[in-house]
């Protein structure tokens, strides 16, 4: 039986696996109803539903998904001073650090460089699992998203277009703290991928034109690329939206595995990017949360699935199954679990593996403060040891350190 991280290495490599690798994404409160009916904590229903990825956040995204609140209008500012603040399920910006600043204070912004640590330390719980799981490392957002998150989108937008030295700095000191951060992961940690991530596009075009785009962004992307290259990993990225006209860039810059194609965006078809790019570029998504997997019946979820997996593997695999964006809180519980099953999970495994986690979980509370075992409780699991932040968190679990 392949483990998880051989069976993304196979995908990656076009090689034949026991069963299509997965990776989800789950809306909050989606977790929390998958929580109660695995009867597992929230962080841990990704890995109960079979996901074969654990990864988390080491830049400004941990600041978004990783510190979670409870209640609408709380919120935090976080190490680059910009405040958050939930809005339904998420935590969205609500000030911008250099909103209105001069030129010479936005060129004075100093980055968490003294963070560092932290960040990277929330790796360390991932590590503590072994080598089961396929490991990743995420420096998102790498350049033109940081930057807005900094100055806010109108603001950033008018710099490049009327400041484009201010902007052009400003994304190069961007990108260049999400290459100190990889730079760092990739030297000292055991990953099998670098994730990156900078969302410049939007449902029906890019936010930024193509050609500003190739004269500011990708030589930037690039250079971060080159890190993940050097120390031998695929490199993913992540775009929402329709980036189409610039899919050929990342491919050209190094680029292995895109997600999280949003099949209803124009260009972003599935069969059409497999059929121009699966001989150079392995993918990751495709699942429509807006229509089908809500809305459609346990039929339809079964045929569109069963299709999505017959393309996106055509050929020699290359192909990760994963929604284009989490999965809302109003997908029946049928649907969610025949897409499981078309992908090789059947419910029974899914109940057997919470099972599993639970039996650790009961396992390590028996294990004493001295680390002598008070009882036994069957075989040994894959549950998380102290700290479950450093996982990918489904609906996020406990709020983070006040920044």
């Amino acid at each position: 039986m392949e483990t998880p991280r051989q069976r993304v290495h196979a995908a990656l490599r076009r090689k034949p696996a026991d069963r299509l690798p997965v990776f989800m994404w789950f809306h909050p409160d989606t977790s929390r109803k998958l929580s109660e009916l695995l009867e597992v904590p929230a962080e841990q229903v990704g890995e109960a539903m079979g996901n074969d990825v654990l990864q988390t956040w080491v830049n400004n995204n941990y600041a978004m998904e990783g510190i979670v609140h409870e209640r609408d209008g709380e919120g935090h500012r976080d190490f680059w001073g910009i405040r958050w603040e939930k809005l339904g399920a998420f935590n969205q910006p609500a000030e911008f650090p250099l909103a209105g600043a001069s030129e010479r204070a936005v060129l004075g912004y100093r980055f968490p460089n003294d963070k560092i640590e932290f960040l990277l330390g929330r790796m360390k719980p991932l590590i503590r699992r072994g080598g089961e799981y396929f490991l990743g490392c995420d420096v998102s957002p790498c350049a033109f998203e940081m930057y807005w998150r900094l100055r806010g989108l109108e603001e950033a937008l008018t710099d490049i277009a009327a400041r484009p030295q201010l902007a052009g700095a400003m994304l190069k000191r961007c990108a260049g703290f999400a290459r100190v951060l990889a730079e760092r992961a990739c030297r000292e940690l055991p990953l099998d991928w670098l994730w990156t991530g900078d969302d410049v596009a939007g449902q029906n075009g890019m936010i930024l034109s193509p050609e500003a785009w190739r004269e500011l962004i990708k030589p930037l992307l690039a250079d971060i690329f080159a890190v993940g290259k050097q120390a031998g990993l695929w490199v993913a990225f992540h775009c929402c939206g329709a980036l189409r006209p610039i899919i050929p860039d990342l491919v050209e810059i190094g680029l292995d595995v895109l997600n999280p194609i949003q099949a209803g965006c124009p260009g972003m078809e599935p069969a059409e990017l497999k059929r121009e790019f699966g001989d150079r570029l392995s993918f990751m998504g495709g699942v429509d949360t807006q229509e089908l997997l809500p809305f459609g019946s346990e039929a339809q979820v079964r045929e569109a699935i069963a299709k999505l997996i017959r393309i996106m593997t055509e050929g020699g695999g290359g192909y990760i199954l994963a929604a284009s964006h989490t999965i809302p809180p109003e997908t029946p519980e049928r649907n969610i679990f025949a897409m499981y099953d078309v992908a090789g999970i059947s419910r029974q495994e899914i109940f057997d593996r919470a099972a599993d986690l639970r039996r650790a979980a009961h396992d390590a509370r028996a294990v004493g403060a001295d680390g002598s075992v008070r009882a036994s409780g069957g075989r040994e699991g894959n549950g998380l040891e102290g700290d479950t932040e450093g996982a990918v968190r489904q609906s996020g679990g406990r709020e983070g350190p006040a920044v």
